[in-house]
């Protein structure tokens, strides 16, 4: 099953609500995405939400954008912060990224975002496959909630 982000915030409104709060914390970010030969390639990244989609835009020829061309999959991870408290607490997002070619869609998100060279980047419209947000509850709980597509969010909860 496929999911753009507005399934998700519809789905979960709550929980969408904290995870883009998580993600405007930072500008930054960290993207996993598979290499060629299969092995894992971590990279800094900007991302948005916009129009009910998760996108993410990164310079031509870029490492990132060449593996997510090659293999779609990838895991975007909120930036920690300073110190050990992640307010929020940590938000992953797995999914498949998808190269954006429409004149009219890219030049729709470069009307309101700032790129360097709008006729010179890649964007990518993204699947969402699972979020995952994990924070410290009353200093005694590790609570661990994830959601995908079709599926109520679950909560774990351990000492």
């Amino acid at each position: 099953m496929t999911s753009h982000w507005a399934a998700f915030a519809t789905a979960e409104p709550d929980l969408a609500k904290t995870v883009e709060a998580r993600f405007a914390l930072h500008t930054h970010h960290v993207l996993a995405t598979l290499r060629k030969d299969g092995s894992p390639r971590t990279s800094g990244l900007e991302v948005r939400f916009l129009d009910g989609e998760l996108w993410l835009g990164m310079m031509p020829g870029s490492l990132k954008a060449r593996d997510l061309e090659r293999d779609p999959r990838f895991a975007l991870q909120t930036n920690p912060g300073e110190g050990t408290t992640m307010g929020g607490g940590d938000v992953r997002i797995s999914g498949r990224a998808h190269l954006v070619e429409d004149p009219a869609v890219i030049t729709g998100y470069t009307s309101r975002v700032d790129v360097p060279d709008p006729d010179d980047f890649h964007l990518f419209r993204t699947e969402v496959t699972e979020v995952t947000r994990t924070y410290i509850e009353d200093d005694t709980y590790l609570v661990a909630q994830v959601w995908k597509p079709g599926e109520a969010v679950r909560t774990m909860k351990r000492r």
